[in-house]
């Protein structure tokens, strides 16, 4: 089994919008933060699809994919991940195989089947929402792979009569995301890589995902051995207080997350420390960290090294938390491949 010291690191970035930045300045520092990982050596760098999110700016993931490639040199970037129950998957075929015909072997594609927003925004996007579910996602992730050329044409003429151009010919690395069995499940059936998301699920179930993953591995045309992902929100401070006291805007943001509504975007550090917590409140933020890696470095890397180990994965999705870009930018460096440059 790998160790975590050789196991290659990614980064995921949610361009996140705090009170008192502009949409501007989110998407200029989710760009920054790619030209660093690429200088630093991290091998991926993914955005995800969120809509009607105060606090996510990464709505439209093809379009920031095609800014953050052309100022990076090397790293691979792509989506953690499209909503393709979002999508025509002719559409995103188009789009993705417009960004490999302009940046080469360096797009990733990973796909999720939740809406990535509330049901009523799910209906705006879809428009046909009640004719088409997730359950459709696996025949989605099929006519993808068709317009890519990746499998022959369907029978319903799905890559001969009607193709993606650019598309047919320039197709990305295709990835399936889940926090669960059945994507676990599916991603081993269409012998895809598979990426955990750890990050907002974290549990002991975790390990399990990876074990279905590779008890139904099948190889594939695109992969003909299981490789898979482990993501986790991660945060590196001088002590435990201080690294407990800059996830705080993040944990708050979650907990109104979870209690439902609109959260709003990530609050201040100052309004954070104001807000009354209360006694499960606080333990929420303390399972939350403890599921995560936030922490000194040695906590951090020692919390990594175990869902490693725990999961057998073969890389991991580095989520940079923090107060600031300044935050998140010394978790990437603290955390930086040995390869490293």
């Amino acid at each position: 089994m790998t160790s975590f010291a050789d196991t290659p690191r990614s980064v995921l970035d949610l361009a996140t919008v705090y009170e008192g930045m502009s949409h501007s300045e989110a998407l200029g520092q989710t760009i920054e933060t790619a030209r660093i990982a690429d200088e630093l050596g991290y091998r991926r760098f993914w955005v995800a699809e969120h809509h009607s999110m105060d606090a996510v700016a990464s709505s439209a993931p093809a379009v920031l994919i095609g800014a953050i490639a052309a100022a990076t040199k090397r790293i691979r970037v792509g989506s953690g991940g499209v909503m393709l129950p979002n999508h025509s998957s002719l559409v995103i075929a188009e789009q993705f195989g417009t960004l490999v015909a302009l940046h080469g072997d360096r797009i990733d594609l990973g796909l999720g089947r939740a809406p990535g927003t509330d049901g009523l925004t799910a209906r705006v996007l879809r428009r046909n929402l009640a004719h088409e579910t997730a359950d459709d996602f696996p025949q989605q992730v099929v006519e993808l792979m068709a317009f890519f050329g990746i499998i022959p044409p369907l029978e319903n003429g799905l890559g001969a009569s009607v193709i993606a151009i650019p598309g047919r010919g320039d197709a990305p690395l295709i990835w399936l995301l889940g926090s669960s069995g059945f994507s676990a499940q599916l991603a081993g059936m269409m012998g895809l890589p598979f990426a955990f998301a750890h990050h907002f699920a974290g549990s002991a179930e975790t390990p399990r995902a990876f074990d279905l993953y590779r008890h139904h591995f099948a190889p594939s045309a695109v992969l003909q051995e299981p490789w898979a992902m482990v993501s986790a929100a991660t945060l590196v401070a001088d002590d435990p207080a201080q690294a407990a006291r800059s996830a705080l805007p993040n944990n708050l943001w979650a907990l109104r997350l979870r209690q439902g509504g609109r959260p709003g975007r990530v609050p201040t550090l100052a309004d954070a420390e104001a807000h009354p917590w209360t006694a499960a409140e606080s333990a929420f933020a303390a399972e939350r960290n403890a599921q995560q890696a936030i922490g000194t470095l040695d906590h951090v890397r020692g919390r990594l090294a175990s869902l490693v180990d725990a999961t057998g994965a073969d890389e991991v999705l580095v989520v940079p938390q923090g107060v600031d870009l300044e935050e998140k930018l010394r978790t990437l460096r603290d955390l930086a491949p040995a390869t490293s440059t």
